[in-house]
């Protein structure tokens, strides 16, 4: 049985502005018709940007005086309007039969800070998880976000997927994490404006023999636009670098006869493993002068 399954990663327009439900309603609309697209373009899963229904700015959110950082006000957030436009979301992709992943804010208890999350919905409408961003940048951590605490792995067709969010990409543990827990793509939501964390993600499927989504805001992909690397670094698709909404889609194929993705995916991925499960240690040389003493030639 063929184990394939088509990947529809996108770039929409992220808003900085919570307070605003016109906003708000606005980004919710735009993800639900890509949503439509990736549907009739064969996706099985559509991914969306960090924030793609917000990503608050963080002068907009903070309680001091303009233009000042402090603790975030989260009361003046619209809650409501973001929770009608994430059940909206999840009601088409129970329509459309399509899996979907989505950036946005998740309230805690107050007094507790919100996560900054990607929510996972099935295609049959159903939240069936959340990833917490657990490495969060010093402005996040200092007045905005609470950090979440665990990876998440979710399985679709067969396919396994890793979940990750924007300066995560800094953190090479959390993309090595994903390779010891046998995940076969990886899903990296950013907003950012910022070339070289898409290297990172490249670099990432290279270094780990997985597929990468990167998904960026239609804003920023004059940049580096929205795209999907293969095992081996190579990019299957991208988005149109015009600051426009789009959609960037290929099949993630487990069985592919590829040269890259074959070597990458059979062969150094596995090898890897093994070197670093001690197949070394056999083989190191001890009481050797000519190993031992480093100043003669």
């Amino acid at each position: 049985m063929a184990r394939t399954l088509r990947l529809a990663v996108a770039q929409s327009t992220v808003p900085e502005d919570p307070t605003d439900p016109a906003t708000l309603r606005a980004s919710g609309a735009e993800v639900r018709a890509l949503m439509r697209e990736a549907d009739a373009a064969g996706a099985r899963l559509a991914q969306f940007p960090k924030g793609a229904l917000t990503y608050p700015g963080k002068h907009v959110m903070s309680s001091g005086p303009p233009g000042t950082l402090s603790e975030s006000d989260w009361s003046r957030i619209r809650w409501d309007v973001l929770r009608e436009e994430a059940e909206s979301i999840a009601d088409l992709a129970g329509q459309l039969g399509l899996w979907v992943a989505f950036g946005s804010l998740h309230p805690l208890t107050p007094p507790n800070r919100p996560h900054n999350s990607l929510y996972v919905v099935s295609d049959r409408g159903r939240l069936v998880t959340r990833y917490d961003k657990r490495f969060l940048s010093n402005t996040e951590v200092s007045f905005m976000y609470s950090p979440g605490s665990s990876p998440v792995v979710v399985e679709i067709d067969g396919i396994r997927f890793g979940c990750a969010l924007c300066i995560e990409a800094e953190f090479p543990e959390v993309f090595a994490e994903y390779e010891r827990l046998n995940v076969d793509c990886v899903l990296l939501s950013v907003m950012v404006d910022d070339a070289a964390r898409a290297m990172l993600a490249q670099a990432y499927g290279r270094l780990y023999g997985y597929w990468l989504g990167y998904s960026v805001p239609a804003q920023f992909s004059a940049t580096v636009p929205a795209g999907i690397v293969a095992p081996g670094g190579r990019r299957l698709a991208r988005c149109p670098a015009n600051g426009r909404p789009a959609l960037a889609v290929a099949d993630l194929d487990l069985d592919a006869t590829d040269a890259d993705i074959d070597v990458s995916v059979r062969l150094a991925r596995p090898w890897r493993r093994l070197a670093r499960a001690g197949l070394y240690d056999e083989r190191l040389v001890s009481g050797d002068p000519r190993s031992e003493t480093r100043t003669t030639f």
